[in-house]
């Protein structure tokens, strides 16, 4: 494999960094003014927030940190420096501030920070070897993705934004046809699968992601499609949310707390099922995959006598093959495109489970990467040898916390860019908001 320092296209970079910025302007476009100041999500700042944080992250990695020059404004900087990750509300609500600068103050702020990042991806020095934020210029890679994953997290806190506070663009179009695809299962025998990278396989990777290892992975049984809203539906009609011997005792206290009593990405208006689009509800379309906590995954999984993939069974089920060789991707080496599943924001919305069979694994695994992340069983941790990157060295290691969960693939707004095997996607398993949906496994005795 290549890496940075034989590829670095200086053009290309600034025009990755000028895609990034233009789609980040369309999806604030769709805030409505009166609610630049909320907060749709409780547990995240204001959307205020949002629009500040992401060129001042590229200023204080790239040019402050990386390389030792002056930013644009020193308390803006500050104080869009880093989000939150709380527990709880009562703890998101003790980090919030009173006053927020205007939106004028925010616009004008941004427009200063990408001239400067951009002049600097023009004529900075921006590989340099043995540096620790810019050996393979590290800090270039990372305010990058960095943009992308922050687009995602801005769509699913849209996602609860009211209606009436969004403009909606004219491409906003769902697709809630097609049937639930019948359910099967198939097995996937024992062997290796590789998790991470190791140096020099890519040209760039967050540091949770290194070193990479080899694991054995003892067969299993793997259901070939994401459960379904339809099929998701057996478990609350069946009272699963009433009973605690299929949830943990830690999620059925988040599920007597909270009220839930069902998929946040659905409502219910005169005993009707609908499905939370992001801007109209629509009847619930009964093959799209659901989207659940990990909490609610793992108890219906539970439910059907199963259980959740690991990270390692992932892994095998998406890039082994017979033969014993790992592809790049779930459908073999080619680079992803539409075809092969539905990421890098094509859509709106997920589609049918099962709409993309040209990106089905070796054993025959539909949507593995693409149309919402994959809920797994295991902990977020590090990899033996783990150290942290120095361009953002609380990236991963703030989360070593026995409290959240690995996510692999992809939903509908996950960047190509983060579309690779070693990238690892991690939240709370009470958490519900983000486009995850999951599917069963069993073990072979």
């Amino acid at each position: 494999m290549t890496t940075a320092a034989t590829t670095l296209n200086r053009a290309a970079l600034a025009d990755w960094y000028r895609r990034n910025r233009q789609r980040s302007r369309q999806l604030f476009d769709i805030v409505r003014p009166e609610a630049y100041y909320s907060r749709p999500i409780s547990l995240r700042h204001p959307i205020v927030f949002y629009e500040g944080h992401l060129p001042a992250f590229s200023v204080n990695t790239l040019v402050k940190k990386g390389l030792g020059r002056p930013g644009i404004d020193e308390g803006l900087e500050r104080l869009f420096a880093r989000g939150i990750d709380p527990e709880d509300e009562a703890s998101a609500s003790r980090s919030q501030r009173v006053g927020w600068p205007t939106r004028e103050e925010v616009g004008r702020f941004a427009d200063d920070c990408d001239a400067l990042i951009l002049d600097a991806l023009a004529n900075a020095p921006l590989d340099q070897p043995g540096h620790p934020l810019l050996h393979e210029a590290q800090a270039v890679f990372a305010i990058l993705e960095h943009e992308a994953m922050h687009q995602e997290t801005m769509l699913y806190m849209w996602h609860r934004l009211p209606y009436d506070q969004k403009r909606a663009p004219a491409t906003a179009r769902a697709d809630p046809d097609g049937a639930s695809p019948p359910v099967a299962r198939v097995t996937v025998p024992a062997g290796r699968a590789t998790l991470g990278a190791r140096a020099g396989e890519i040209a760039f990777g967050w540091d949770n992601e290194f070193p990479g290892l080899v694991v054995h992975v003892p067969a299993f049984e793997i259901d070939v499609h994401n459960v379904t809203n339809e099929q998701f539906m057996d478990f609350v009609d069946a009272g699963g949310y009433q009973q605690p011997k299929w949830w943990t005792p830690s999620a059925f206290d988040w599920v007597r707390h909270d009220g839930i009593e069902h998929p946040g990405f659905w409502t219910r208006h005169d005993g009707a099922w609908l499905w939370r689009d992001m801007f109209q509800d629509i009847d619930l379309p009964p093959a799209w995959p659901v989207y659940v906590s990990q909490a609610e995954a793992a108890a219906y999984a539970r439910w059907k006598g199963a259980r959740l993939l690991t990270e390692a069974e992932y892994h095998r089920a998406a890039f082994g093959e017979p033969s014993g060789h790992e592809r790049q991707f779930p459908w073999g080496d080619a680079p992803p495109d539409a075809s092969r599943g539905l990421f890098d924001f094509a859509s709106w919305s997920p589609v049918a489970a099962g709409r993309h069979p040209a990106g089905q694994s070796a054993w025959g695994v539909h949507d593995l990467m693409g149309n919402g992340w994959e809920w797994t069983s295991t902990e977020f941790a590090p990899f033996d040898g783990f150290r942290p990157m120095a361009s953002y060295p609380e990236y991963s290691a703030d989360f070593f916390d026995g409290q959240h969960t690995v996510m692999k693939g992809a939903s509908p707004a996950t960047d190509a860019s983060l579309l690779r095997r070693s990238f690892r996607n991690w939240f709370r398993p009470n958490y519900p908001y983000v486009y995850a949906t999951f599917r069963c496994v069993r073990t072979i005795e």
